[in-house]
Parts: structure tokens; sequence; C-alpha cells
């Protein structure tokens, strides 16, 4: 039992403003991996919420058209980033696939603001819940000056300079913009399929159902989606909490996993014979409304 908290001891040891890169990497990518995962999935999933995310994602199409796509090439290029670190050749080319993709729209600062925020909090919320062991006070702090950098190279403007600050923001930007309209009904719905599309056609049902029953009232209301019974969340809870008393009893893992997806459904195999210039959304439709645009784009 005592090797299972090796990796802890390491974290410890470090310091969560110098050393941020590496703590997140052992955070993400060795103790809480299939956690980290789930947490950025619902993290994302939690932005949709916003009115202007959720207008222009329904007007670009993607959510239609391309789910798993849109899906693989936001993960992986966040995974490169985190797995080589932001400023790493391979890190820097994924950097640039985001800019360039973000740099083609309309959207404010306080929305990518927004976006940053849930890659830090979700997962430790996510994690204080499911989690096999609690996480460190460092690894708090470091994704947030992980993130903070990350913000930065990606030219989001007035990051908060601390970690208690930025939480605020997060949510008081929630509790005035989760607010219900049409599009995030549809990009919710287009998601909750995707998600239900991973399993055998006869569990979809089952898995829609749960994934209703995993989001809270704030999210419930922005998306007008109908609460699940309360006993379908609470056995899904019920069931991380035993997966995760499960896991305090295996070895640390030797080898991150970061930035490796032999199992994602759009680059089979991946990271070998692919880039993260290879990954990416396309350009945007000709008769995609110039208000989505951003000029000089």
């Amino acid at each position: 039992m005592t090797r299972r908290y090796d990796l802890l001891q390491r974290i410890a040891g470090l310091d969560p403003v110098q050393d941020h890169l590496e703590i997140y990497q052992i955070s993400a990518g060795q103790e809480f991996p299939w956690d980290y995962t789930r947490a950025l999935e619902f993290a994302l999933f939690r932005t949709y919420c916003v009115p202007s995310i959720s207008k222009l994602l329904a007007a670009t199409g993607e959510f239609e058209k391309r789910p798993q796509k849109r899906y693989d090439d936001t993960a992986l290029l966040m995974a490169e980033i985190a797995a080589h670190g932001y400023d790493s050749p391979r890190g820097r080319e994924a950097l640039k696939v985001v800019n360039r993709a973000h740099g083609r729209y309309a959207i404010s600062n306080d929305d990518m603001l927004y976006v940053l925020s849930t890659f830090i909090y979700d997962p430790i919320e996510w994690l204080s819940h499911y989690g096999w062991r609690p996480l460190h006070r460092h690894e708090k702090l470091a994704a947030f000056h992980y993130y903070s950098e990350v913000g930065r190279r990606m030219g989001i403007r007035d990051v908060p300079p601390s970690f208690e600050e930025f939480a605020a923001f997060k949510q008081s930007y929630e509790a005035e913009h989760f607010v219900y309209t049409d599009t995030n009904r549809k990009v919710g719905e287009y998601t909750v399929g995707l998600f239900a599309a991973w399993f055998p056609g006869f569990l979809r049902p089952a898995v829609r159902l749960a994934v209703r029953g995993m989001l809270d009232e704030p999210m419930l209301r922005a998306f007008g989606f109908t609460p699940a019974p309360g006993w379908v969340g609470a056995s899904g809870r019920a069931g991380l909490k035993a997966r995760a008393a499960g896991i305090r009893f295996l070895p640390p893992r030797r080898k991150s996993v970061l930035g490796v997806s032999k199992h994602n459904r759009t680059y089979p195999g991946y990271p070998q014979g692919y880039r993260p210039s290879d990954l990416g959304a396309p350009e945007p439709s000709p008769d995609l409304p110039a208000e989505h645009l951003r000029r000089g784009a």
C-alpha cells in the first residue's frame, strides 16, 4: 500500500509554481488519467450552457456533422500540450492549431476565460467526489498555474492572478450566463448523443438517462433537460465511488498516458503516424453568418 502513495510524496516535495507542469503531468497522466478524461468531458459539456458559446457551436454545424471529430481534436490537442509542455515543439504546434481555430471566430475574451476556468476547477470538483485519494493542495495550485500559462499562450487576457480569484470568476460567470436557449439544448442533445454512441445500441437509452443523472441543476436548467429520477444519479455516484475504493489497492502507474490515445475514434493509433498539425477543425463554412467571424479572419 505504501508504494501507492509514492507519486503523492513526490508531488508534495515539488513547488506548485515552479514545477506546475511536472505536477500536472503526474496528476493527470499517472494518478488520475481516467478521472481527468471524464471530468474534462463534462467540463466542455458545461461550457455549452453559455448561450454565446452554444450559438457559435450550433452555427458552425460541427456538432451536428462531426461531433466525434470535434471531441477527439479538442481532447488530443489539449493532451499534447500537457504531455509535452506548452513550450515544447509538439506543445507549440498544438497551441498553434488551437489558436488558428479560435482565431477564425468572434469569441469574447470572457467566454475564452470561462472555458479555461472549467479545465482547472471541474476536474478538482470531480476528484473531490470520485478520486481514489484527495488531491494535494499542490495539485490544485499546479493546475491553476499550468492553465494560466496555457491561457496566456492562447492570447487570453486578464487571467485572474490567484487560484481563489479565478474560482470566484467561474462561479460568478455561471450564475450570470447559465440561461436556457434553444442552441444550448441543441448542442447539449448532440453531446449526449455522442456519449451514447460510444456504447452498443441497446445501451444507449440508459446512457442518455445516466448522463442526465450526472448533471447538476444549473446545467439541467440551462439545457432544458428533464431531470433523471433520483436513483439514477445516486447509482452513478455510488459506482464511481466504488471504483475509486478499488483503485486505492492498485500499484502506482509507472508511465504517463497523457497524449496517448490509441482508442480514439477519429485517429486510430494516435499518436503514431500523426502530428498535432493533422488535427483541428476545418475552415468556416462560406455560409456562416458574418456575426460569428472575427474581423479580418
